[in-house]
């Protein structure tokens, strides 16, 4: 049995469906069964978050998957975090307004069935962008937080359809130089009044925050990003490299714990999913409608009204080696603010490497596993342990490009809308560096 050096914790989250790891571990007492003693705080948005756990008020937290790569390469807030977990795959979708939809919908082939054919290409919105750019107006697409997987894959998917979202610049953290759809900040919760009020005409979020539009009646979901890159790593839990240095069986004893609840959420066909989802209900936790969080949790999405569709994979929290911490889903984060801007010069392969080895933990969650597995909680088949951290190349996204981590470079080059090579941004232009 650990010994935790620090057992009494306070944890972060933000009020998403894909915090439920965290909720479960304390529920079924997983936490309790490592020794310790956890509170779970809902927190106001993503940089107070993140600025709580580099101050030590909080000693870990549910992260976007691009937040510790940011702080410690030094965009924005700079510090050293690192990852030994990861939350879950898939669980966000792209939203649009009635109105948007009701333009985008001539754009859109039918299926035998009469419905929508998905995956919806952004190239049917493409012509709704220019109709509103052509007005005089602009065209204002929410997204979480200029680091989160919900920037870079609304990102992706315009960019595939022959939108452009935007770069940024050295200075400029806007990320709208020469963009044709306007991405800003919106909170998650507040995604869908943002909507309902005009500001925004589309927003790229987590549930339970676009099946509540279709509830409300305000919008239409478009597309989710297992359309857009199936199976893509989504949420990471957090911790300063201080702390895993400080506590090294304490950061153990949470990794053992969250691998156990992430079991938990997917075993026996998400056999134990309807209760997930009165626990994640609950105010503590998401503090939506139970019939909300279900519509996405246990294998089904809604489009527009009516439009249910089976997505079994909507949220993974375990299957597919959900929870290991992958060198090459960091790469890819990584390859994506390079694209943008975010990354304002050239970086070599190895750097890309190096810069992921140095925040995502396999070593930490391997050891975690080993004990699980010797303690008979978990099966020797649920983990790779011969991985070199990097998965197959995969071309498992929308527009049918081949991603392999192992050469983030020839990947960047091959997008094509985004800063390749030698380029930077000088003055709001594109300049070959």
């Amino acid at each position: 049995m650990l010994v935790p050096e620090k057992d009494e914790l306070t944890f972060g989250f933000i009020k998403l469906t894909d915090m439920a790891p965290l909720a479960i571990a304390y529920e079924k007492h997983f936490f309790e069964d490592e020794g310790l003693y956890v509170r779970l705080e809902p927190q106001a948005n993503w940089k107070v978050l993140l600025d709580r756990v580099i101050t030590g008020e909080l000693d870990g937290a549910h992260m976007l998957a691009g937040q510790p790569l940011a702080a410690t390469i030094g965009y924005g807030t700079k510090a050293h975090i690192v990852t030994p977990f990861s939350m879950d795959l898939n669980g966000n979708g792209i939203t649009v307004s009635n109105e948007v939809w009701q333009m985008m919908k001539a754009n859109v082939p039918a299926g035998a069935d009469g419905k929508p054919q998905h995956p919806i290409s952004a190239s049917a919105l493409k012509p709704v962008v220019d109709r509103f750019r052509a007005a005089g107006r602009p065209f204002n697409m929410g997204m979480v937080f200029p680091v989160s997987t919900h920037n870079y894959e609304l990102r992706y998917w315009l960019a595939a359809g022959g939108i452009h979202p935007g770069f940024y610049g050295r200075n400029d953290t806007a990320g709208q130089i020469k963009a044709e759809a306007l991405l800003s900040v919106t909170p998650p919760p507040q995604m869908p009044s943002t909507l309902e009020a005009g500001t925004i005409s589309g927003y790229c979020v987590g549930e339970p925050w676009n099946q509540q539009a279709v509830f409300k009646g305000i919008g239409v979901p478009v597309i989710t990003d297992y359309e857009i890159w199936k199976n893509n790593p989504e949420k990471v839990f957090g911790i300063t490299a201080e702390f895993a240095e400080k506590y090294p069986n304490t950061t153990l004893a949470i990794t053992k714990a969250l691998i156990r609840a992430a079991k938990w959420l997917d075993e026996n066909g998400n056999a134990n999913r309807p209760e997930a989802v009165e626990i994640l209900s609950r105010p503590d936790y998401v503090g939506a409608d139970a019939k909300v969080i279900a519509n996405s949790m246990t294998g089904t999405f809604e489009y527009e009204k009516g439009d249910k569709r089976a997505v079994p994979d909507f949220n993974v929290f375990f299957r597919h080696y959900a929870t290991y911490p992958f060198y090459s889903d960091a790469v890819w984060y990584l390859t994506q603010m390079r694209r943008w801007g975010q990354i304002p010069e050239a970086k070599d392969d190895s750097w890309y490497d190096a810069t992921a080895r140095s925040v995502y933990r396999p070593d930490i969650y391997l050891k975690a596993a080993r004990m699980l597995v010797d303690e008979g909680l978990a099966e020797e088949s649920d983990f790779p342990w011969t991985s070199d951290g990097y998965r197959a190349p995969t071309a498992a996204f929308i527009d049918g490009l081949t991603y392999d981590g192992r050469k983030p470079n020839a990947y960047i080059d091959a997008l094509p809308i985004g800063l390749k090579g030698a380029d930077v941004i000088s003055g709001g232009e594109v300049t070959g560096g």
